[in-house]
């Protein structure tokens, strides 16, 4: 009856460790996931500002050509206030 026992809870502690094992695993693939997002949402965060520099070089291109076109207008007395 012991022998029944104690092999009945070797089986019982081998089914938890078995079950363990594939949490683990999953774990591991959960992990290796979460810092693909981590390192994707990096990207996109440095290519966002990225974009933004160079919308903020174009506006300041575009004023830049604003002020030029009100100066020649001036000049040419063809300014219509």
């Amino acid at each position: 009856m012991k022998d029944n026992i104690e092999n009945l809870v070797l089986e019982h502690l081998r089914a938890i460790r078995a079950g363990q094992d594939g949490l683990v695993e999953r774990l591991d693939r959960v992990e290796s996931r979460l810092t693909n997002l981590e390192v994707t949402t990096a990207g996109l965060r440095r290519d966002l500002a990225h974009m933004y520099g160079e919308v903020i070089e174009q506006n300041a291109s575009y004023d830049g050509l604003r002020a030029r076109i009100d100066r020649i207008e001036r000049r040419l007395e063809i300014r219509d206030d």
